[in-house]
């Protein structure tokens, strides 16, 4: 059986759990240098074939085929369409707000947002993009959450190292403006009482 044909399909049917080394390296037998070697040969000729539209990506420690960085504008527009919407804006910017600042409480998100975020929660949890990590040591023991590492896969980065800067003065004074602003405060504690 051919190897690197073996290697193509097995990344193929993994679809987005994707492989890792030693994942492929069990399943076809070959060793681990072996298997890398491969996909290093898979990337390159995906690379130089213009008539493909895939390449081979590592996110989170695991190999998985997908497109090209060139139809990232046709996917984003398939992406839109009414079916395939899968999370809400709120939800984008409460896993945001998880992915820069984690590990976080449910409070402490919607202080930020000013409204409650539970629902949201509930979504990203569902998705398992974010998931609990712990209590606070505070009077009702307030949940921990931070993103998981399919959030890693969802996003395509190994890490959170690779997320984008963002500018910290910026954000502090949007924190600050928001705890100045009583009214919305106030208005943020009725709510989380209904």
């Amino acid at each position: 059986m051919n190897k690197t044909a073996t290697c193509e399909l097995l990344l193929f049917v993994s679809g987005e759990a994707g492989l890792s080394l030693a994942e492929l390296s069990a399943l076809t037998e070959l060793p681990k240098a072996a298997c890398q070697q491969q996909i290093d040969y898979l990337r390159e000729k995906y690379h130089a074939d213009a008539e493909s539209a895939f390449t081979i990506i590592e996110t989170a420690g695991k190999f998985r085929m997908t497109s090209k960085e060139s139809f990232a504008e046709l996917l984003k527009n398939y992406a839109k369409t009414p079916l395939n919407q899968s999370l809400s804006k709120s939800a984008m910017e409460v896993l945001s707000i998880i992915a820069y600042k984690q590990p976080m409480t449910r409070l402490e998100i919607d202080l930020l947002r000013g409204v409650n975020s539970s629902g949201v929660i509930t979504t990203l949890r569902a998705f398992d993009l974010i998931e609990k990590v712990g209590e606070v040591e505070a009077p009702g023991r307030p949940s921990l959450y931070a993103t998981t590492d399919f959030f890693l896969d969802y996003i395509g980065i190994n890490s959170l190292d690779e997320l984008p800067e963002i500018n910290e003065a910026d954000f502090a004074a949007e924190q600050q403006n928001l705890f100045n602003d009583t009214e919305l405060f106030d208005q943020h504690i009725e709510n989380l009482e209904d």
